[in-house]
């Protein structure tokens, strides 16, 4: 099982001078993914956001920053918001971003948890699902074939016979799809044949394992094979020299974020108490001290099959110190664990019902 990282990069939205702020957050994230790389990690993400909170609008210039710096790890969006954007350029960013890191760039594709990019770049929130059925089916369409006739969409215009370049160096760059608790887009993905990433960050994690159940049905039933179809599961959580300070670490942070988006969505405020009850042993926060993250991920992997694990700790104002810390556990320590646990197991088991 693949064991990564993925971050939003979150700044402070009430910065007087975003610049210098966006200046020194930059300089940390690329060395949190030097560091990623080094411990050996497998799988490093950024999520593109247009807002004041977060830094990154794209990825893909992020990370070709970050390849220079790497070697091995893989360099992933987390996710590229394809709704608002251009598929054609988006598959020309990450093709380059290939190129740049010796063939470890992928796209994950999703249509985003907030809505700010629609209005910045001219789009109908009521074409909402349209545009995201359309844009996935032509971005595939560029992935696979270097000359491109493509005229499915009635939002966006055909394409008669054109390249797309630049070619990216893997023969077919890897393209995921993240997906939250819609039945509707895991069954997509599985009949689409592609490998899906699921974002739990509320309730307890086994009651998602359906979702699974149903992304692997809905291949099989589309003529694809469930068994080459990759599965992740992308949470939140962090991990410090003891479960303790972990906690005490991540909440103030994590908790501040909650309260701020909940604020837009109509969400109460979280709890001290709330918080303690989701980091529990099936609870969808992956906190604590190395021993402890190592068994919950092998647990989880139990329930799901999954082939990927991602976590996000830089949630919020993070101090860089802790992050750097919480990223040398993981390599150092956690991955070893989860590592030699799953050595000669079913790490593709079938899923608990």
């Amino acid at each position: 099982m693949e064991l990564g990282l993925y971050t939003f990069a979150d700044v402070d939205p009430n910065a007087r001078d975003k610049g210098a702020e966006g200046v020194q957050r930059m300089k940390n994230l690329l060395e949190e993914i030097e560091l990623a790389d080094q411990v050996g990690l497998d799988v490093f993400g950024l999520g593109e956001h247009h807002r004041p909170d977060y830094l990154v609008s794209s990825p893909a210039t992020v990370l070709a920053a970050a390849a220079v710096k790497t070697k091995s790890i893989r360099l992933t969006s987390a996710v590229s918001v394809l709704s608002s954007d251009e598929p054609v350029r988006v598959f020309q960013q990450f093709a380059t971003l290939d190129l740049i890191s010796n063939g470890r760039a992928e796209m994950m594709a999703g249509r985003g948890s907030f809505i700010e990019s629609f209005p910045l770049f001219g789009y109908d929130l009521s074409d909402y699902e349209q545009l995201f059925a359309e844009k996935l089916d032509l971005l595939m369409a560029i992935r696979d074939q270097e000359v491109v006739t493509w005229s499915e969409g009635q939002l966006r215009a055909p394409i008669n016979g054109r390249g797309v370049y630049p070619r990216p160096l893997q023969e077919r760059l890897p393209l995921w799809v993240a997906v939250g608790g819609t039945p509707q887009s895991v069954a997509r993905a599985g009949a689409l044949g592609l490998p899906v990433a699921l974002a739990i960050i509320g309730g307890d994690y086994p009651r998602f394992a359906p979702l699974f159940h149903l992304y692997r049905e809905a291949a099989r039933r589309a003529g694809n094979d469930p068994a080459t179809l990759k599965t992740s599961i992308n949470v939140h959580g962090f991990i410090a020299d003891t479960t303790e300070i972990a906690a005490d670490q991540f909440y103030g942070p994590q908790a501040a974020v909650m309260d701020r988006i909940g604020r837009e969505r109509g969400w109460g405020p979280t709890s001290r108490a709330q918080f303690d009850q989701a980091r529990g042993p099936t609870g969808n926060l992956f906190v604590g001290d190395p021993e402890l993250v190592a068994e919950k991920i092998v647990a989880a992997h139990k329930v799901f099959g999954n082939d990927r694990f991602l976590i996000q700790m830089a949630i919020g104002l993070m101090p860089h110190d802790q992050i750097m810390r919480g990223i040398e556990l993981y390599g150092t320590k956690v991955a070893p664990l989860v590592r030699k646990e799953l050595t000669g197991s079913a790490v593709g088991a079938t899923p608990a019902a």
